[in-house]
């Protein structure tokens, strides 16, 4: 087939001018009703993102100077800009409630509805683990048990309600299975990390056995609907290959339930002493890293893999900006903290040494996908209708 022809005007005939336009400046009315006629679910990556990048440096094998204070001030900005966030949102599901209700249709953008109770989660568990430092354990521990509630029964909520959509209403062609169907899915192993560290500070007997059993339970679904999803991913990407340069960012979320399952694994494990009889306890630390390794040296081969095809995509096509740029930054914390409590657990410098590498990875993801989303708000290009499908 011959490419198409394009006819260039000579050098003696001027091209016909096309007449200037000069849009008029909108007014603040206008552009607060352009931000929240388009906000979507997918916001709450960015507080995932950013509280992600304090919780991992808390959990880092080696003190660094200086460190626990910065991540402790990027838990306060992440804390902020979640309660900015969800004034935003109630705002927008007060005025464009229709709008709200078709993100939920959305083939793309339904799946991000797990992002809000995944923001609550990580705010909470860096509320408990550095904001505790400025406002007092008590009431540390208090916030971090409201947000936790909220954020695990929202979960749960979604990773039922979302699967159903796409089960009786979506149309979803073989080809369409990509990163961001994980997304409902992860809330619970979410739940169960962060659940760990409340596990000892829950009343003694058959409350902190609950929460421990209910920990371990959520732990189970989310891990099982990963392994469903991560399989169709991969079929995907074999047979109908990388598809649309704007969704390999979302390859990236394969990692958070893998790092975060091994997050879970080892927390519960290190937990279960509080609340189980010794033989089960053992068990459970045992299984932390038995489970973990294997996990942990999977989601390194998945790591590898889709930075070669980032790269690769990069360099052949470039990758436009969207909020998918923040699947840059809450998968790859989940990897930084399972490598850091399996380093504790197995005292491996190998581990130790991976667990910083990831860091500074997390902060390349962090500070690129701020910077970007910063730039594209100013100039108002990133409050735009939902995500094309993956077949558009």
């Amino acid at each position: 087939m011959n490419p198409p022809t394009v006819t260039l005007p000579t050098r003696h005939e001027k091209p016909a001018r096309t007449p200037r336009h000069i849009p008029e400046r909108p007014r603040e009315a206008k552009r607060s009703g352009l931000v929240f006629s388009h906000l979507g679910p997918n916001w709450y990556a960015s507080v995932m993102g950013t509280g992600i990048v304090a919780t991992a440096a808390a959990t880092l094998p080696a003190k660094v100077a200086g460190l626990h204070v910065a991540a402790t001030v990027v838990w306060v900005v992440a804390a902020l800009w979640l309660l900015l966030l969800t004034a935003a949102w109630a705002v927008h599901w007060t005025r464009h409630r229709a709008q709200a209700r078709a993100h939920a249709d959305h083939p793309v953008m339904a799946h991000f509805y797990g992002a809000p109770p995944m923001a609550l989660l990580t705010v909470g568990a860096g509320t408990l683990a550095l904001g505790k430092d400025w406002i007092g354990p008590t009431t540390a521990l208090a916030a971090d048990s409201v947000l936790w509630s909220a954020g695990t029964l929202t979960g749960l909520a979604v990773c039922v309600w979302i699967p159903y959509r796409v089960m009786s209403r979506h149309l979803v062609p073989p080809e369409a299975a990509f990163g961001g169907w994980l997304m409902p899915v992860v809330p619970p192993m979410v739940s169960a990390a962060t659940g760990a560290a409340l596990v000892p500070h829950a009343p003694a007997g058959q409350l902190r056995l609950t929460l421990l059993l209910c920990c371990y339970a959520m732990f189970g679904i989310s891990l099982l609907a990963s392994l469903i999803i991560i399989t169709h991913i991969w079929g995907r990407l074999v047979h109908h290959k990388i598809g649309l340069a704007a969704m390999v960012p979302t390859l990236w979320i394969v990692l958070g339930p893998l790092g975060q399952s091994v997050t879970a694994a080892n927390g519960l494990g290190n937990a279960a002493s509080t609340a189980l009889p010794a033989p089960f306890a053992t068990g459970a630390r045992v299984f932390g890293l038995l489970y973990g390794v294997p996990v942990w040296g999977f989601a390194m081969m998945w790591l590898a893999l889709v930075v070669t095809i980032t790269l690769h995509t990069a360099r052949i096509v470039s990758i436009p900006f969207s909020l998918t740029w923040w699947s840059f930054t809450f998968p790859v914390g989940t990897c930084v903290t399972g490598t850091s409590l399996l380093a504790a657990a197995t005292g491996s410098d190998l581990l130790r040494w991976a667990a910083f590498l990831l860091y500074v990875l997390l902060l390349a993801g962090w500070i690129t996908a701020a910077v970007r989303t910063t730039r594209a708000a100013l100039r108002g290009t990133i409050f735009a209708p939902p995500l094309p499908t993956p077949l558009s």
